[in-house]
């Protein structure tokens, strides 16, 4: 996904590519985040464990931000009632986007909302079928971030939400 207008400055989402983009100066003023990527997102990239993809400026390769997607599944019972009706009494395959932060230099300028948006739509293209995409978020003003693109928390957790995959196809522009 590539975006224009930031500032004057165009962004591409790519692969997190350790040789390439350098994450020694990144800070997004969250210590856990930004040491997770310093420190590990390249080790689990390696070891499969999740994929991790950056916003860099295309002419720099700056890394603006980063998020982080892997597999998961959604318990039957941690649905809310009117949605768990409607669906089969098992564990549901699920998209899980682990963390998300955007560079404090850059932070106000719609790269988070660029970055969601990129992992939703690699969530809903994927050929791994998923019922929905989950975020973890690390406290209540991301939870409502998410919350604002239509994320559900689930009942037991306000901290962990979701989004159908449907809702995303729905909302997404057709190619």
């Amino acid at each position: 996904m590539t975006a224009t207008g930031i500032h004057d400055r165009d962004i591409k989402i790519v692969p997190l590519d350790k040789n390439t983009h350098d994450g020694t100066s990144f800070c997004s003023g969250s210590d856990p985040l930004d040491r997770y990527f310093k420190n590990q997102a390249s080790q689990d990239v390696k070891r499969r464990l999740n994929n991790c993809f950056v916003a860099v400026d295309i002419a720099e390769e700056n890394v603006f931000g980063y998020y982080t997607i892997s597999s998961a599944q959604i318990l039957f019972d941690d649905l809310p009632e009117n949605i768990s009706k409607k669906l089969p009494k098992y564990p549901l395959p699920a998209a899980r986007i682990g963390r998300l932060a955007v560079d404090n230099r850059h932070q106000g300028k719609q790269i988070g909302s660029i970055l969601l948006a990129d992992a939703l739509k690699r969530a809903a293209d994927s050929d791994v079928a998923s019922y929905a995409v989950i975020v973890d978020a690390k406290d209540n003003t991301a939870a409502n971030f998410y919350i604002n693109y239509g994320f559900i928390p689930f009942p037991s957790n306000p901290l962990l939400l979701f989004l159908p995959i449907a809702t995303i196809t729905m909302l997404s522009p057709k190619n």
